[in-house]
């Protein structure tokens, strides 16, 4: 054996206790120390109070963001116990908030909780820990009791500190700024969280307010999750008026579900367990679709909609347009994950699949005219996506997508390692010239598209496939599309939508992310998408020239140089600015203070001759890239359902109440 300096033994083993171990490492109880961290501080604490809701002891959650930068989370739940904790020898109140797995969420007897979202149990002993100071008061036996901690160290016992009428528990936290990267909770994440809580729990109400700017806010939706469904598809036209909706207790589980199918061309799935979101699905969203798939079909063909010697509907034709929403409530769900992505309890596929299978079938008994609606939308699924498949065969056929053939429109790099390639979408063949000679071609690939690609919000994948422009898009990509779609197979890694600064340019690039949206999720969602940033200003002062992506960077520009070059009489500079843009009286002159000669105003990629544009926008040492994320994808469903949908008035509204806050509109 070699010969080690140092020592090891007992004394260089770290002992952590009580909430050490959070401080330590507070990425492995709240997954990071930004702003996603910071909220779940708020989620941890909410939860506690919509377990108290699940359980029928509470029927309100207040949040209010405070001006000194705490957060307050209240309920009117029984509030948590007092007393002496038998085995801590501390009261129940400061035993929850300093101990690491203490709570009522792991006996499941008539006292504690059967259901819980917080599955773990450490979630406000961890905000305590990850607060510079918290503030717990407890309203219970016409008592109001307080205690607070400053770094999860307690400053002092429970204290009664007033008489009340109610009972609850409020929180008070300051969150770590030592810990956290930002302490600013936001606004609109809080309220969107209590937005699905309220949906999620059916007759409890929710609240938000924000003392510095006055906002307040409140949910109630005596329909639960019937009524996330109808919010789910506004501005869609539903094929059946009324949404099925069930809830029905299987052995200690409780299974709600509600469906509304839509005149759309894709499935909108959302699953819950304790209130908690799945977005990889699980086991209860495998019932469903097992169930939904065998109903329609013994529907259609008892009722003769489908015929004896025709095939029976996939599940992707019976999902076509649907909007589900799945909650389970259970006493130990199991969560594949940290984050609780998905479902893995495997007795919730049974009964998802039992209660659905009984009660769907119920529906369409009940309501004939909306099954004969639904069923008509399913056969014409299947009949489109046989159409589909053949439009793709054809389009795809001898291995087009595999490299063998590639459009012609396409400017390859010579790099085959799709880690190392870009691929840059332009529209027209004006700034598509000058993207081409340009760029470096060892890894910068141009793919010139000719006036605006195809809305597929509004069509089928066998309209789509027959448009030239997506085609060749696909084909450049390498992926293939619908079931035969492999990201692995992915040609760039690195995919740039650059279009124009205008309305145009705009309409293009929101086309285009339509496309990646609804067709080509995984290129999203695997981090491939991006948008080019060309700058707006070109401002000469000297030989160097001087490029400005927003209208705060050519004022901050202009401002460095004044700094730069002195307070000078304006009259004293001789020549007079050359502008391509509105430049008035105030501005002439700070520009001729600064110095500068010329400012251009960029109309469109193809004013940049090659060696701009590769400057400005392609070259890695100077570009700017934004990257394409779904951080909502609700959120994002419901833009593009109002910006490229078939809801006309909903789109006017919308560009009327956004009207005054357009910039860089071109008139």
């Amino acid at each position: 054996m070699s010969e080690q300096t140092g020592q090891y033994g007992a004394g260089q083993i770290q002992v952590l206790e009580g909430l050490e171990p959070v401080r330590k490492r507070p990425g492995m109880y709240i997954g990071g120390t930004g702003s996603e961290g910071l909220h779940h501080l708020v989620w941890e604490v909410a939860d506690n109070g919509i377990d108290e809701a699940l359980a029928g002891h509470a029927s309100q959650i207040a949040v209010t963001i405070n001006s000194d930068g705490s957060v307050t989370v209240g309920d009117d739940g029984r509030g948590v116990p007092v007393d002496k904790h038998k085995k801590t020898g501390k009261s129940a109140l400061e035993t929850v908030l300093t101990v690491l797995h203490a709570g009522g969420k792991f006996g499941g007897d008539e006292s504690g909780y059967k259901v819980s979202g917080g599955l773990h149990g450490v979630g406000v002993s961890v905000v305590n820990a990850l607060s510079s100071r918290l503030i717990a008061r407890v309203y219970k036996d016409g008592r109001i009791y307080e205690q607070s901690f400053a770094y999860g160290t307690p400053e002092g016992d429970v204290k009664k500190v007033g008489q009340t009428s109610e009972t609850g528990t409020e929180i008070t936290f300051y969150p770590d700024a030592a810990v956290f990267e930002t302490t600013q909770v936001e606004y609109e994440q809080v309220r969107d969280y209590l937005r699905h809580q309220a949906y999620l729990t059916k007759g409890v109400w929710t609240s938000l307010a924000e003392a510095a700017t006055g906002r307040r806010y409140g949910f109630y939706f005596e329909g639960g999750i019937e009524s996330y469904v109808r919010h789910l598809n506004r501005g869609k036209d539903p094929v059946h008026e009324t949404p099925f909706y069930i809830s029905r207790q299987v052995e200690e589980a409780v299974i709600e579900v509600a469906i509304q199918y839509a005149d759309t061309f894709t499935e909108n799935i959302k699953a819950f367990a304790n209130n908690v979101h799945n977005p990889e699905g699980g086991t209860a969203v495998t019932g469903f679709r097992a169930a939904l798939t065998r109903v329609i079909n013994d529907y259609a063909r008892k009722q003769g909609l489908i015929k004896e010697k025709d095939a029976n509907l996939t599940g992707e034709d019976v999902r076509e347009g649907i909007t589900a929403v799945i909650s389970v409530r259970l006493p130990d769900p199991q969560f594949e994950g940290q984050t609780k992505a998905k479902l893995g309890n495997p007795e919730v596929r049974g009964y998802v699949e039992q209660v659905m299978y009984e009660w769907l079938m119920y529906f369409l008994d009940e309501n004939p005219n909306e099954a004969r609606k639904i069923v008509n939308k399913t056969v014409l699924a299947a009949k489109a996506r046989v159409a589909a498949r053949a439009a793709r065969d054809t389009v795809l056929r001898k291995g087009a997508l595999e490299g063998t053939s590639l459009p012609g429109k396409l400017a390859d790099c010579s790099t085959r390692d799709p880690a190392k390639s870009e691929l840059y979408i332009v529209e027209g063949d004006s700034a598509g010239g000058s993207a081409k000679t340009g760029r470096d071609s060892s890894f910068q690939a141009i793919l010139s598209l000719r006036g605006k690609v195809l809305n597929v919000e509004r069509v089928r994948l066998d309209k789509m496939l027959g448009n030239k422009e997506i085609k060749e898009l696909i084909m450049a990509l390498g992926t293939s599309v619908a079931e035969s779609f492999d990201i692995s197979k992915l040609r760039y890694h690195r995919i740039i939508i650059m279009t124009d600064a205008d309305v145009d340019g705009a309409h293009i690039r929101t086309l285009l992310l339509t496309l990646f949206y609804r067709h080509l999720p995984e290129v999203v969602e695997g981090g491939y998408l991006h948008i080019a940033q060309p700058p707006l200003y070109l401002l000469q002062a000297g030989k160097q020239p001087l490029y400005a992506y927003s209208e705060e960077e050519k004022d901050a520009i202009i401002g460095r140089l004044i700094e730069k070059k002195g307070k000078t009489d304006p009259g004293s500079t001789e020549n007079d600015v050359d502008a391509t843009t509105i430049v008035d009286d105030e501005e002439k002159d700070r520009l001729k203070l600064a110095g500068i000669r010329n400012i251009q105003r960029y109309k469109g990629l193809g004013e940049m001759n090659a060696e701009e544009l590769w400057e400005t926008t392609m070259n890695p040492d100077n570009r700017l890239l934004l990257q394409v994320t779904i951080e909502d994808a609700e959120k994002a469903d419901a833009v593009f359902t109002k910006l490229m949908g078939t809801d006309v008035p909903m789109r006017k509204n919308f560009i009327q109440s956004h009207a005054q806050s357009v910039e860089n509109l071109d008139v």
